[in-house]
């Protein structure tokens, strides 16, 4: 595949319009997306900077704003966002011998205990635990929060809990 004047001049149009390489290579016929970009960087065309979320100047500082604030939000927070649920499923307590495949199998309490039991939901696919003690076992790597000696759960989670 040769570049003729005809096509460096479509290119540079068509990269002037804003189209991604994959349909410049799909409009000129014949090349690759490479190709394309491999053109447009030796006759040094702008650089495009535009992602899915960017696609203008205003919906890019949008995106950055809600990745901020995603990252902020902690795990924490989802426990918080998951009690509130209107869907969220009551425990229902099961000892050893009753837990199946689709129970979740979260320890409550200590196994010395009397009142030992397991959390007893219904367990995500693919997991052991149901949505609220998956938060709690499943960790992203890199992402461990840090561990605190005494655990507070709010007191609105602890009535949620409580009524649940």
């Amino acid at each position: 595949m040769s570049w003729n004047e005809e096509k460096v001049n479509k290119l540079k149009e068509l990269w002037g319009k804003g189209n991604t390489a994959s349909q410049i290579a799909e409009i000129i016929g014949g090349i690759s997306r490479n190709a394309v970009i491999g053109k447009a960087h030796r006759l040094n065309l702008s650089a495009k900077i535009k992602t899915r979320a960017a696609t203008s100047n205003q919906n890019f500082e949008n995106s950055q704003v809600q990745k901020d604030v995603k990252s902020r939000r902690g795990r924490k927070s989802k426990f918080k966002s998951l009690i509130i649920e209107k869907d969220f499923e009551p425990e229902n307590p099961k000892q050893l011998e009753e837990l199946d495949e689709n129970s979740c199998k979260w320890p409550v309490g200590h196994p010395d205990e009397k009142g030992f039991y397991f959390c007893g939901r219904s367990s995500l696919k693919d997991f052991s635990y149901c949505k609220l003690h998956l938060l709690y076992a499943y960790q992203p790597k890199g992402k461990k929060e840090e561990v605190s000696d005494k655990e507070e759960v709010p007191d609105f989670i602890e009535k949620k809990i409580q009524s649940a």
